[in-house]
């Protein structure tokens, strides 16, 4: 048995567990390529695009399968993991559904952040087994997501007959393994939306800002580093920094006429002020009366 596949032996009556991957997108070709890293069998990895195929094949080994027909890679996989863009998911779990073979004994998960497993319940109907993994990692491309994902932290979900073998998956592609129930997937999604996509939209937002300076945003790089270390080693509520943790309304009437004629920055600038206010009372800083003061210049049209 290759190694890395302890604890897989007996899955579907077969000592040698077969991954399958529908969707040779970043997140499929790199699971794929640290699976086989690890010593596990990727069988077949599908894909409606050539040319995701065609990066696929610089990834992963020479007696995989490579094909644009998703039955194919069920039909040779006793685990199949569904790495599709989150639309078109319910499409894959649709064409497969239909087909009159059962599932019994496979395993199928899909990546999506957001989504819980019962997206996959029709396959449940079938005999599969279903779940879902997420690495909470943001993926630019594929040589940056094989290189990251050792220092990812994997999310699972599934039943209690997937979540065995989906943990054992989330143990070799990743730091370490949580699991996370469904209902709060949307949530979960949600906060990696904020820290993570929102974190660089604010960053755009400030580069704008300074950009009309003639600086540019490297200079910058250091402080935003600073406080990321902060936050990791003391917590975001404790590492707030700045005018409105100290009272400094006339810093903050400052600022809001700087950007007098940029509308949506200002509305951005006033909603994160007012959360940092709320990190004020619970951090105790600050007296009621400025407090208050502050409220009323970052709620006024």
């Amino acid at each position: 048995m290759p190694r890395g596949l302890k604890g897989f032996e007996g899955l579907a009556g077969r000592t040698l567990v077969k991954i399958g991957i529908i969707g040779a997108g970043k997140v499929g070709t790199a699971i794929g390529h640290v699976l086989e890293q690890k010593g596990m069998t990727i069988t077949a990895i599908s894909d409606m695009s050539e040319a995701g195929i065609k990066v696929a094949k610089t990834y992963l080994g020479e007696d995989v399968l490579f094909t644009n027909d998703n039955i194919a890679v069920v039909e040779s996989s006793d685990i199949i993991a569904i790495t599709t863009q989150d639309r078109i998911i319910a499409e894959v779990v649709d064409e497969i559904a239909q087909r009159p073979e059962r599932l019994d004994g496979k395993i199928f998960f899909h990546t999506c952040g957001a989504l819980p497993a019962t997206i996959l319940s029709p396959l449940d109907s079938k005999g599969a087994h279903i779940g879902a993994l997420h690495p909470l990692q943001t993926f630019p491309d594929i040589a940056s997501a094989i290189k990251v994902l050792p220092e990812t932290y994997i999310f699972i979900e599934g039943n209690e007959h997937s979540i065995e073998i989906l943990n054992k998956i989330g143990v070799s592609l990743g730091m370490a393994v949580i699991r996370i129930e469904g209902k709060h997937k949307v949530l979960y999604h949600l906060a990696a939306v904020f820290l993570c996509n929102l974190l660089c939209a604010l960053l755009y937002a400030g580069e704008e800002i300074i950009d009309k300076t003639g600086v540019g945003l490297p200079p910058f790089f250091p402080i935003i580093k600073s406080t990321l270390k902060n936050v990791e080693k003391n917590g975001a509520l404790l590492s707030l920094t700045g005018p409105v943790i100290r009272g400094d309304v006339d810093t903050v009437i400052s600022h809001l006429g700087a950007l007098k004629d940029l509308d949506l920055h200002r509305e951005v600038y006033k909603a994160l002020s007012l959360v940092a206010l709320e990190m004020t009372q619970a951090r105790g800083e600050l007296n009621q009366e400025v407090r208050e003061k502050l409220r009323d210049i970052l709620t006024e049209d």
